[in-house]
C-alpha cells in the first residue's frame, strides 16, 4: 500500500520503547515525523538517532512529535538505545516502534523489495495536525538523512499552512516568500502588509509573514 501527499496517515497501534502508543492518539493536535530504520545495531541508524534527539528541543518548539521505527522488536531497541546514548553523547528521548512482524513497515510501504525485502528503508513523513500526509522522503540506507533540512521543510510546511505563500528554492526560516498567484495584488497588500516585489506578474516575493 503506497501512501501518498495528501492521504489520511495510516492509522495503528504498537508496541514502543515507550509503551503502547496508538499512532493518531499519540499524535493529538501535534505535528508528527515517523521515519524508519532498515534494523537496530547499524551505523548509519545510531548517528541519525542521536541527531533526532539532540534536536529534540526544535521539533518540540515546532510543536512536533518524533517516532521511529525498525523491523526489531523493543528489547532490541532498548538495548541498542544504550549503544546511541555512549556514541552520540545523548539518550534515545522519543518512541523507537518494535515492527519485528512489519505490520507498519508493510502500511507505510517502507519495505522495497528491489533494495531489500526484509529492512525497511529510510522513510520520512511528516503528518500535519490533521493526520494528513504532508512530505515524504525516501533514502537509500547508505544515506544518512539531514536533521537541518528534515527542520527546514517543516518550517516551510508549517508557515505555508498558514499563509498562502510558497516557499522559494533554499529557503530557510527567515526568508523570504512566493505570494500566491491566486491572490490579486490588491488583496495582496491587505494581506502582506511589509509589502511585496513584483518579479513577473506571477512571481511577488514579501517578507516571510509571521516575523
Amino acid at each position: 500500500m503506497a501512501v501518498h501527499l495528501g492521504d489520511v496517515a495510516p492509522d495503528f497501534t504498537a508496541e514502543t520503547t515507550e509503551g503502547t502508543i496508538h499512532f493518531h492518539e499519540y499524535l493529538g493536535d501535534s505535528w508528527g515525523i515517523l521515519f524508519s530504520h532498515p534494523k537496530d545495531f547499524t551505523p548509519v541508524c545510531t548517528t541519525e538517532l542521536g541527531a533526532f534527539s539532540k534536536a529534540k528541543a526544535e521539533f518540540d518548539k515546532r510543536n512536533t512529535k518524533l517516532i521511529g521505527l525498525s523491523v526489531d522488536d523493543v528489547a532490541s531497541h532498548k538495548a541498542w538505545a544504550g549503544d546511541i546514548g555512549e556514541t552520540q553523547g545523548t539518550a534515545l528521548n522519543f518512541p523507537l516502534i518494535g515492527d519485528e512482524d512489519r505490520k507498519v513497515a508493510e502500511l507505510y510501504d517502507m519495505v522495497h523489495p528491489n533494495a531489500n525485502d526484509t529492512l525497511t528503508v529510510r522513510s520520512v513523513f511528516i503528518i500535519g495536525p490533521d493526520k494528513k500526509v504532508k512530505l515524504t522522503l525516501t533514502y537509500p540506507a547508505s544515506t544518512g538523512r539531514s536533521v537541518p533540512e528534515i527542520l527546514r521543510v517543516l518550517d516551510s510546511l508549517q508557515l505555508t499552512a498558514e499563509y498562502q505563500v510558497s516557499t522559494p528554492v533554499n529557503w530557510e526560516e527567515g526568508g523570504d516568500v512566493v505570494i500566491s498567484p491566486a491572490i490579486p495584488d490588491d488583496e495582496a497588500k491587505e494581506r502582506f502588509p511589509k509589502g511585496f516585489t513584483t518579479l513577473k506578474p506571477y512571481l511577488r516575493m514579501t517578507p516571510q509573514p509571521n516575523r
